[in-house]
């Protein structure tokens, strides 16, 4: 079986892939898994750094994710999505962190801190 990496896949393969590993670490979070969330954290940043170095920097494809029915989904694909689409991000973590269904809405919640303070500069 042959393993296509990340350079390999199309941008839809990759917010596909975006999607599974954040549905992964929803799991892990429910279980207290932190070693396998960590795993999956590092999986999840390579797939965003991937669309980052494409051509015209293509995270605003996660913005498709935006809708998704999954919190960690849609929490980890808007931040991931902030430097791209700053407003529509910013939004949809707001709506996030109001929802106070944790413990995404913790995590949205301190992302907007983060922000506000200059702690967290998406780039």
């Amino acid at each position: 079986m042959n393993r296509v990496t990340l350079e390999e896949m199309a941008i839809s393969e990759l917010v596909d892939r975006f999607a599974a590993i954040c549905l992964d670490q929803d799991r892990a979070l429910l279980y207290s898994e932190i070693a396998k969330f960590n795993q999956l954290y590092r999986q999840m940043a390579a797939v965003r750094d991937e669309l980052k170095q494409r051509p015209g920097d293509q995270r605003r494809a996660l913005l498709a994710l935006y809708d998704h029915e999954n919190a960690q989904v849609r929490l980890q694909a808007a931040t991931a999505s902030l430097a791209v689409a700053p407003d529509e991000a910013r939004k949809l973590i707001e709506t996030i962190a109001s929802s106070r269904k944790f413990p995404q809405a913790g995590d949205a919640g301190m992302t907007l801190v983060n922000l506000d303070r200059g702690i967290f500069k998406p780039t």
